[in-house]
């Protein structure tokens, strides 16, 4: 079923809920059930979702969709609580760079507030505390029993970097779209194996967002998703490392190079 909800009213505006991730089918059930409140709203043409983190339609997925239907003005609507500060920052950035990357007209697209700043927040929470009176109290498990892991057999690791300059470059956007791949192609069995994880400052601040592939221990710096999307095909499932994104350890101070090609190099 499509994500996407429009009611007969005349199309005015559009309205994108944002959340940072899901995993299973409850919280897309629960996303379209808030994209059709949103959606019988005065003055809104249509509602629909995507996630900054890991979950389809990813964000950036959402708003092409949103642009390929025609979508003239659309409001991005936030959902998570709390709201880094650095959040509205690297989303306005990674808008400005999506326009300019696809080379196409885009709708006008504004960032609502976030929910903590509403003034029908407290309302709300008041709602919550007073209907969990009867939510019933959780019990102590009778006895505590170990659970057994496997050890993980994947030879490659992607550490994508969470530091303060990454994640001001938009170094979610970058994890969620990691991890949409290595969910849609099966990373974790296909090649070598590939896992992934959120890793502390990995140290080139300058050359953010950052990721790190082992066992080679390549630095990536200046990542896109385009970036991404090379690294996964020639580095995870070829075993090449991708010179345009690359970054030796020199010894000397680099600075980030011009946006590389998207393309691969010829051979």
């Amino acid at each position: 079923m499509s994500n996407t909800t429009e009611n007969n009213a005349a199309p005015q505006r559009h309205v994108l809920l944002v959340a940072k991730s899901a995993f299973a089918a409850a919280p897309y059930r629960q996303m379209q059930q808030l994209a059709d409140l949103v959606a019988a709203l005065r003055g809104v043409a249509g509602a629909s979702f995507g996630f900054t983190e890991q979950g389809t339609p990813s964000l950036r997925e959402a708003l092409g969709s949103l642009r390929a239907a025609g979508a003239s003005d659309v409001l991005i609507l936030p959902l998570m609580l709390p709201i880094e500060p650095s959040f509205t920052a690297w989303l306005t950035k990674s808008l400005r760079r999506w326009q300019a990357e696809d080379g196409v007209a885009w709708p006008q697209v504004r960032i609502a507030q976030g929910l903590a700043d509403s003034p029908l927040l407290a309302a709300l929470m008041a709602g919550l505390v007073e209907g969990a009176q009867a939510a019933a109290p959780v019990p102590p498990a009778e006895r505590l029993v170990p659970e057994g892991s496997l050890v993980p057999a994947q030879k490659r690791r992607v550490l994508v970097c969470q530091g303060g300059p990454c994640n001001a470059a938009g170094a979610d956007l970058i994890w969620g779209h990691l991890r949409n791949h290595q969910d849609r192609q099966k990373l974790r069995t296909t090649g070598d194996g590939t896992m992934s994880c959120k890793s502390t400052c990995l140290g080139p601040c300058n050359l953010a967002p950052v990721i790190q592939v082992y066992p080679e221990g390549t630095y990536y710096g200046g990542v896109t998703e385009a970036a991404i999307d090379r690294i996964v095909a020639e580095h995870l499932l070829g075993g090449r490392v991708v010179d345009a994104f690359a970054y030796e350890p020199t010894g000397r101070k680099q600075t980030l190079r011009p946006a590389a090609s998207a393309e691969p190099a010829k051979t």
